[in-house]
């Protein structure tokens, strides 16, 4: 991942909404949620909630698919996987110095916390 990139999903999970429901998102796990269901849960009116949904997508860290008349937005768990190794890569020159995320801190140990139900 390249500074820009991280620099743009940064950005887009700086809006208290976008991260809400990103957070929401990445919650709900693979199956996702529908943009009703999440609206519904963070008391967003749906304009404000398909502009920032369209942001998130837009910038890699969720995908929409069409379910019938609904839309089931799930998080990208491999731009996050990514977003995470980038901000910790050489962190304290290999020290364990993330003691909340030590039980996190390879790509697979994060998968192994998504997958357990």
């Amino acid at each position: 991942m390249e500074t820009l990139n991280a620099a743009e999903l940064l950005a887009a999970l700086g809006h208290e909404s976008r991260l809400a429901i990103f957070r929401l998102l990445v919650e709900a796990g693979p199956a996702g949620v529908t943009a009703s269901a999440i609206g519904e849960r963070l008391g967003m009116a749906p304009a404000t909630l398909s502009f920032h949904l369209a942001h998130l997508s837009r910038v890699g860290l969720i995908t929409g698919e069409r379910e019938s008349r609904f839309i089931r937005y799930s998080a990208s768990y491999a731009t996050m996987d990514e977003l995470i190794a980038f901000l910790t890569r050489n962190c304290c020159q290999g020290e364990a110095c993330l003691p909340k995320t030590a039980c996190c801190d390879t790509i697979e140990k994060r998968r192994a916390d998504l997958e357990k139900p």
